[in-house]
């Protein structure tokens, strides 16, 4: 058991799973798209939809977007703050089966016009779980360092992966696989002991078959 574990999270707001956890779901999203978001279409289901307006839910998303950390002192000020960096969103409630009650889903565009659909849970004491990634199921708390690939589902992309971490000295402590069908669309999410080198994304990408690369490293700037 860790301290964290006992005492909970540095944070500002009143709730752990309502504040703290929906600014890291802001911040793991926006580190997941890859870059500051420019808009950001968000969707509250359960507890949050409910009661996270009056625990400061939409304050804390938006703060996790513009890149703050839980403990923040401009969590309250989020919204002003987003109008100034240019980041507009909007935000929807949504009846979502079968998912954790404080769960939700963003959609985000980059300046580049980059992409991402995310949905994750704030599962208490600050800590979160990402459920699904671009519509394919997922399974990680964003505390590790983590290697996301997107690719089709063909023979060769999990060796290719694991060879290049091999090269670069990382070592992969979880791996999941995920698929929306034999032959389709998939994700591999590999968390890794050591940061995973940059240059690792250019390298995979002229690899055929892989559509999108994540690198997710802890120590990064957000």
């Amino acid at each position: 058991m860790r301290l964290f574990d006992i005492l909970g999270p540095i944070m500002v707001g009143p709730s752990s799973s309502h504040t703290a956890g929906a600014v890291r779901i802001g911040l793991t999203a926006r580190k997941l798209l890859g870059e500051a978001p420019v808009h950001a279409d968000i969707s509250l289901h359960g507890s949050f939809a409910l009661t996270g307006h009056g625990h400061g839910t939409d304050c804390a998303l938006i703060a996790g977007l513009l890149g703050m950390q839980p403990d923040d002192l401009h969590i309250p000020n989020s919204y002003a703050l987003a109008e100034q960096e240019g980041l507009s969103f909007t935000f929807s409630t949504v009846q979502m089966r079968n998912a954790h009650p404080n769960t939700a889903r963003l959609q985000l565009t980059g300046a580049s016009g980059r992409t991402l659909d995310v949905v994750a849970e704030s599962i208490g004491g600050g800590r979160i779980r990402v459920s699904s990634i671009d519509g394919i199921e997922a399974n990680f708390s964003g505390e590790h360092n983590t290697l996301i690939v997107h690719n089709q589902d063909t023979p060769g992309h999990v060796a290719a992966v694991t060879s290049a971490l091999m090269q670069r000295h990382v070592n992969i402590a979880t791996m999941q696989l995920f698929r929306n069908a034999q032959g389709g669309y998939a994700v591999m999410i590999l968390e890794c002991d050591q940061p995973i080198p940059t240059d690792i994304e250019q390298w995979l990408s002229h690899i055929d078959g892989i559509q999108k690369i994540t690198i997710f490293n802890q120590e990064d700037p957000s």
